[in-house]
């Protein structure tokens, strides 16, 4: 993995192909350009018209998430003004509509890409997602099983959706809905989290606080709205890079964490586009169900003041 190996694809100059990526992931540039290029026919789609925020890697440093475009980006990179809370500050996210913004991404190492369900200059999103989270140490079954609690859930609700691995140790199981503004797709996950974890609550929590799972499986219902999750086909920071691969429900048993990487193959992935049920609509009582639940993050922030609060009082008893 020595030398530089300069190479132009649709007229983007890609650069130090054989170098090492990043520090302990194992792969060299060139398997991270190669496995977006090969994708990009299914991956684009799924990135475009959507603010994207990515996860950059660079040898001897820490990976790191990037919303602002990045410095000296070509004039034909698109972006869209977007405020950040957290900076306090309108930055400008890049809008990957083409292969070419794609391989220039792969070109400043951009491993993880990570969209909103809500497209740019829209109020209203195209899906939800339920996140499965483990917990550590976990065998990859009981994430399985939970993922199928909330296939059940929507099933009893009338709607349908989609399977894929995170790419690291969850699944995500998503929707697509139409229809239905930010606030009414938030509260409709999160009713659905809190049925999918009713139908086995021994197996089951939607427990932000880790501490109160008790060695369950997260429902994580916060990453619908305005939140963003990790797009199909895109490869996660981990050793040899991990794929978040889609998966027929019928398949489930057989998947493995880890299994589907940027040195796979694209023809081990599936169609996610083929695999997604066409958009639905939310049902208002579902919709109605989830607007009397807190939201999570709301919720734990409440409750860990509380806990301060009764802390000091115990200190100063």
């Amino acid at each position: 993995m020595t030398g530089v190996a300069d190479e132009e694809r649709d007229g983007v100059a890609l650069s130090s192909l054989d170098s090492p990526l990043g520090d302990g992931l194992g792969v060299p540039k060139r398997a991270l350009v190669d496995h977006l290029d090969a994708v990009a026919d299914r991956l684009v789609p799924l990135l475009a018209g959507r603010p994207l925020s990515i996860m950059r890697v660079r040898p001897g440093q820490a990976p790191f998430m990037q919303r602002n475009v990045a410095k000296g980006a070509p004039d034909w990179v698109r972006t869209v003004p977007v405020w950040a809370e957290s900076a306090h500050r309108e930055v400008h996210q890049v809008l990957c509509d083409d292969r070419r913004t794609l391989l220039w991404l792969a070109n400043q190492r951009a491993v993880e890409f990570h969209v909103p369900f809500l497209p740019a200059g829209s109020r209203e999103p195209t899906g939800l997602v339920l996140d499965l989270d483990p917990p550590d140490g976990a065998d990859f079954s009981a994430v399985v099983a939970v993922a199928r609690l909330a296939r059940r859930a929507l099933e009893e609700v009338g709607l349908a959706g989609a399977v894929k691995t995170s790419g690291s140790t969850g699944l995500h199981v998503v929707v697509p809905v139409h229809g239905s503004p930010v606030e009414d797709v938030a509260a409709a996950t999160r009713a659905l989290a809190e049925r999918a974890a009713r139908l086995d609550p021994a197996v089951a929590t939607t427990a932000f606080l880790k501490e109160e799972r008790a060695g369950r499986v997260f429902v994580d219902s916060t990453r619908s709205g305005t939140g963003t999750v990790v797009a199909a086909y895109s490869p996660r920071v981990r050793p040899g890079l991990p794929v978040s691969a889609p998966v027929d429900w019928a398949d489930l048993d057989a998947v493995r964490p880890g299994d589907v990487t940027v040195a796979s193959g694209a023809e081990r992935l599936g169609d996610w586009a083929a695999l997604l049920p066409a958009p639905q609509r939310l049902p208002a009582d579902l919709v109605a169900e989830g607007h009397e639940i807190p939201v999570a993050r709301v919720q734990a922030m409440h409750e860990g003041k509380r806990r301060k609060r009764a802390a000091r009082a115990a200190g100063e008893g």
